[in-house]
Parts: C-alpha cells; sequence; structure tokens
C-alpha cells in the first residue's frame, strides 16, 4: 500500500474567474501563482515557497450552475477499484477516472450524503506531505456530514479510515465531532452531522493555515471576502474562521495564534 492512501494529497479550486481568486489568495494566505504549462488546459499552480499547495481553474462547461468551490483529492493505490467500491458503498462517481497526461489519473465522487470530493492516483513517488500545520498549507480537513454515523462507515470502508479523538458538542447543540486518521495514523479531519442551521448540502471543507487569524481575518474581508463564522476556539488551542472568497468559493483559516 503506498504511504499516502486514504490522505488528501491535493486541493483544487473551481471557480468562476481565476485571476481575481489569485490575487485574492495571494493576499490572505500568502500563496504565489503561476501557469502550471499544461498542453491545451489554463490551470493556474499556488506554491509556498517552492512547494505547489493547490490548483485553480475556471468553471468547467459541465460543471454549469455549480457555484465556486474546492475540492480535496484522495490518494488512493488503484482509482478503478476505488471508485467502483464508492458505487458499491453507497456513494456516486460524477466523473469516472481519467487521465491527465504525464502527471496521473483522478475521479470526480460524492459520499452517500452527496458530499463531493475527488480521488488522485500517480506512479510517481512524488514530493512528501507536509505536516499539519504548515503556514499555506491545509491544515484541516472537515465533513459537514449528512448522518455522521452511516458517513463515517463509507469512509471507514473506502479508505481505512480510523477514529481518532470524539469531541461531544451536544451541550452546543453540535453532537459528536469525530476526528480522524489515515490506518492509525495522525488525525487530518474531522467530521459531524451538518448542523440544521448550515444552510448548504454537505460538503467537505478546507482550513488553510495562516499566522495570525484576526490580521489574515482582516485581508478576507478588505479582499472582498465574507466571515461566516468566528473567530473561535477549537480543542487544542487553535482558531478558526469560516469563509467565503469573492466569487462564493466557502473556504477556512486557522491558526495557532489570534
Amino acid at each position: 500500500m503506498h504511504k499516502d492512501y486514504g490522505k488528501f494529497c491535493w486541493y483544487e479550486l473551481m471557480t468562476t474567474d481565476v485571476p481575481a481568486a489569485e490575487r485574492f489568495y495571494a493576499s490572505v494566505i500568502g500563496w504565489t501563482t503561476r501557469d502550471s504549462g499544461m498542453e491545451g488546459m489554463n490551470y493556474t499552480l499556488a506554491y509556498v515557497a517552492d512547494m505547489q499547495v493547490a490548483g485553480m481553474m475556471g468553471m468547467p462547461e459541465e460543471a454549469e450552475g455549480m457555484p465556486p468551490m474546492w475540492f480535496g483529492y484522495v490518494f488512493t493505490d488503484d482509482i478503478e477499484k476505488t471508485a467502483k467500491e464508492i458505487a458499491a458503498n453507497g456513494g456516486k462517481v460524477h466523473r469516472p477516472p481519467q487521465d491527465i497526461p504525464g502527471i496521473g489519473r483522478f475521479a470526480v465522487v460524492a459520499d452517500p450524503h452527496g458530499a463531493v470530493f475527488s480521488l488522485f492516483t500517480t506512479d510517481s513517488e512524488g514530493a512528501p506531505l507536509p505536516e499539519m500545520m504548515t503556514p499555506g498549507h491545509v491544515g484541516w480537513n472537515e465533513l459537514m456530514a449528512g448522518d455522521l454515523d452511516t458517513d463515517w462507515a463509507f469512509y471507514e470502508t473506502t479508505f481505512g479510515w480510523t477514529k481518532d479523538k470524539a469531541v461531544d458538542m451536544s451541550e452546543g447543540g453540535m453532537g459528536i465531532y469525530q476526528t480522524f486518521g489515515a490506518s492509525g495514523g495522525l488525525a487530518f479531519g474531522g467530521m459531524m452531522t451538518k448542523p440544521a442551521s448550515i444552510p448548504a448540502p454537505p460538503f467537505w471543507g478546507y482550513y488553510f493555515v495562516v499566522n495570525g487569524l484576526d490580521a489574515a481575518t482582516a485581508r478576507v474581508t478588505e479582499g472582498g471576502g465574507r466571515v461566516l463564522m468566528g473567530p473561535m476556539e477549537v480543542p487544542g488551542g487553535a482558531w478558526i474562521v469560516n469563509c467565503l472568497d469573492p466569487q462564493g468559493a466557502h473556504f477556512s483559516l486557522v491558526s495557532m495564534t489570534r
């Protein structure tokens, strides 16, 4: 089994205005951006120093009617097998596995309650994944699930995810927040049943690490984004804020300092 099996390995923004998104995230998170040079495709790569963090692309024709959104890619050794298992386990394959010439293969899928994510596989070893809470990178992956118990069973069966700490937030009417890792490794995400107060279908959200949450939050609003919730402190001493970028894509920020 590949060392990164079952882990999030790439993040991608589909947006209605790539140049505006480049400027916004460069300001908020500190990324530099450049064209990928992929033939026949406008695909922007975002970097922290010389390390690739994420990709940005315009909304493809087949995504008509979808809002701008961030996608997380989960690594798998055998993408065809995983896509079949997702369909068999109650999920859905929106885009069957296909080649990214010279890079690998990807697919777009969803869990049983419709939360969309992507799969990725490649034969190359690639760069090691950054440690959690590395500035400029994604520090946490979070599922607002249709139902925690059934969705947990789906991801556990599909990717071998293992439970880490469970935080009981039922006093605030939020239920259990279950953190998880892959194959018994360190936690890299959490999931909970989506509260009725969040007016969206089930979705995956991604927390980008910044140095100093208040200053980064100010850059969000100065750049035309919106703060939906926060800042708030979470277990472990980190601070988070949930936001929309100027084109309407949901994203979050996390920092160990205000």
